[in-house]
């Protein structure tokens, strides 16, 4: 009761990244044009695939909830992020507001991971099984695979989340950070957190290794398939419409894999604050625009509806 009655009224607040209010305002400028980068870039390819009836594939459904995904992720974290940058983080967040945070990234991150895994899959039937693509990818499927990434990514924010604000937290209130993340917050309970630190190593090894070893299974027989086309053009097309999806996994997958694998006693607040700033807010922008380079059908469409509007 007595940690319960500590935490109740703690506000937490977040490190600046500088003392000096003029470089806190060239960063408050850097990620609002990178936070309404994103927002545009996703929410142009989301709109694009609902209008254009062509783009109506499975490969595109999962497109165009990835890029929705993207607005939501960064979006729980941005404006929280912003409000601080320009208060020099004088601005509370209080501990029930810390937890929602918390919840809302690691839910639609968790799904983030989980929807890569299910968009190799698709180009793995598609690429290996082309007669049977549309027999097996069928519409009924494709939603329940989407339903499912949002569930599992549910079902692993709610457990930690829990875990980690039951903790209690006395007087250290400033997160080396500029958002809730869960290595940040641990270090400021006031309590063994050695239990809190393994299931949340367990628990991101699971959901950042199962996906990535199902991704990498499915790229070894893709590659294989592709070798096997005869034609150039065959291959070549084939290549591009995957490609896209490898840098992306790349992108968030390695960067994810830093913060939340590394051991306790060589994290680095200063470089997990650095590298998160890749997947929150750079990793969002590159999606539309590595998915929109790539994909030549996507690009044709992507630029017939920029030149409508």
């Amino acid at each position: 009761m007595e940690g319960i009655n500590k935490t109740a009224g703690i506000e937490f607040f977040f490190r600046p990244f500088s003392p000096d209010p003029k470089v806190q305002m060239v960063i408050f400028v850097a990620f609002l044009a990178m936070y309404l980068t994103s927002l545009g870039g996703n929410a142009t390819i989301a709109l694009t695939v609902q209008i254009k009836h062509s783009l109506h594939t499975p490969m595109y459904f999962f497109l165009a909830n990835l890029a929705l995904l993207e607005i939501l992720y960064t979006s729980s974290i941005a404006p929280l992020a912003l409000a601080n940058l320009l208060s020099m983080g004088k601005t509370p967040v209080s501990v029930t507001g810390c937890g929602t945070q918390m919840f809302f990234f690691v839910f639609l991150g968790g799904a983030d991971c989980v929807l890569l895994a299910v968009m190799a899959y698709d180009r793995f039937i598609a690429i290996c099984y082309p007669l049977r693509y549309t027999l097996i990818m069928s519409w009924s499927l494709c939603v329940e695979l989407m339903v499912g990434s949002l569930v599992l990514g549910f079902l692993l924010s709610l457990p930690l989340t829990i875990l980690i604000f039951h903790l209690p937290f006395c007087h250290k209130n400033e997160i080396y950070h500029f958002y809730c993340d869960m290595p940040a917050v641990l270090r400021l309970a006031c309590a063994d957190t050695r239990v809190h630190q393994t299931a949340l190593y367990v628990i991101s090894f699971m959901v950042l290794s199962i996906p990535l070893s199902l991704i990498s299974v499915s790229y070894v027989f893709i590659v294989a398939a592709i070798l096997r086309i005869g034609s150039t053009e065959g291959r070549h097309r084939a290549f591009s419409t995957c490609s896209s999806h490898i840098l992306v996994v790349l992108l968030q997958y390695g960067c994810t894999s830093f913060v939340y694998l590394s051991p306790s006693s060589s994290y680095s607040p200063e470089m997990g604050r650095v590298v998160s700033v890749v997947y929150t807010f750079i990793t969002p922008i590159l999606n539309p625009l590595i998915y929109s380079m790539r994909n030549k059908e996507l690009k044709d469409a992507l630029g017939k509806t920029l030149r409508k509007s």
